[in-house]
């Protein structure tokens, strides 16, 4: 029985956090480790030069990062193809032969590139390769016809758009070679863990992350500083629940469904102070992360096995993105020397 393929990945700008892990990670990894897939994870390297091109050392070191990270949560180079993006030349052809296929008004209507411009306050100086991303990350996923995407609840529009330059393409060119990916979403309400000062999203770049590698006492230290109810001044006040993002992580990561409704119960009637609240949640998370934390260890101790794997990974992804950019070059024309010698 032949496989469907899954394709996702990361941006190398620095470690991955528990927003990471709950929005992509344990879905790759469940997918990885149930048999039906044939797993491609990338780090995407050449999307984080768009906006990092000035600051390639932040790119390298966090290449290793994001392998370690990996590694660390379960993925499996025997199972899962890890590879890096740069290193995929075909990528850079196929996006190339997209670019032709969409036009700038569509990719200003993208609202995902749309918030993120905003936030990273661009202005009026966006740069080319940061608004055209949307058409290498539909290369990204068509080239090695990957039918299944675990991303975020966000990345939907990105999805929507190369599902149509898919059908552009075997349009224009009068074949079926490229397939329409779908996206494989959290459980609700698990898209997207607020920061830990409140924000709606972690985010590297708003320093309100928890990392999958922060040891124990900064993780301890983290969640003292979590957002919780400002008017829960004594412990006898009553609190509220919404909004509260102590809460919030209770509901992701304990298991213990039935204790974290009665902590609620307490919450709201008075009597359960925010500190105490706090140290639960801490141990919650150690048991979640220390698992992670030490497999991570045990895999920094040989950096250069790391890179190995990423390389045997990447040559293997080349192999593959080969075979469809024959056929692209093929349905297009393109390949004018073909059975010259």
């Amino acid at each position: 029985m032949t496989k469907e393929i899954y394709l996702t990945g990361d941006r190398p700008t620095g470690k991955l956090h528990i927003g990471h892990y709950v929005g992509s990670l344990k879905n790759r990894v469940a997918m990885q480790n149930s048999g039906e897939y044939e797993p491609f994870v990338m780090i995407a390297d050449t999307q984080a030069f768009t906006d990092n091109a000035r600051d390639p050392e932040k790119i390298h070191r966090s290449l290793t990062e994001v392998a370690l990270d990996y590694l660390a949560v379960g993925l499996d180079p025997k199972k899962t193809t890890m590879f890096v993006q740069s290193q995929i030349k075909g990528l850079f052809e196929l996006t190339e032969y997209y670019m032709n296929l969409v036009t700038v008004a569509r990719l200003q209507r993208n609202p995902t590139v749309k918030a993120e411009i905003e936030q990273k306050g661009f202005g009026e100086s966006i740069p080319a390769g940061f608004f055209t991303y949307p058409v290498s990350q539909a290369a990204d996923i068509t080239i090695f016809k990957a039918k299944k995407v675990p991303v975020g609840d966000d990345q939907e529009p990105m999805l929507e758009q190369t599902r149509e330059l898919v059908r552009a393409f075997n349009s224009a060119y009068n074949t079926d070679i490229l397939v329409e990916p779908q996206g494989v979403f959290p459980a609700k309400g698990l898209g997207r863990i607020p920061g830990i000062d409140g924000n709606a999203k972690m985010s590297k770049s708003l320093g309100n992350a928890i990392y999958l590698s922060d040891d124990a006492d900064t993780v301890a230290a983290k969640v003292k500083q979590m957002y919780t109810d400002p008017q829960h001044i004594q412990v006898s006040d009553p609190g509220h629940i919404e909004g509260n993002v102590v809460f919030t992580y209770l509901d992701i990561f304990d298991p213990d469904k039935a204790q974290v409704a009665s902590l609620k119960e307490q919450y709201q009637q008075g009597g359960l102070g925010d500190m105490k609240l706090k140290r639960y949640l801490t141990e919650v998370l150690e048991s979640e992360l220390k698992p992670i934390r030490e497999r991570r260890a045990s895999f920094e101790e040989d950096i250069p096995a790391v890179l190995q794997m990423l390389k045997d990974g990447s040559d293997h992804a080349n192999q593959i993105a080969e075979k469809t950019m024959t056929e692209v070059r093929a349905a297009m024309g393109v390949n004018y020397f073909d059975g010259l010698k």
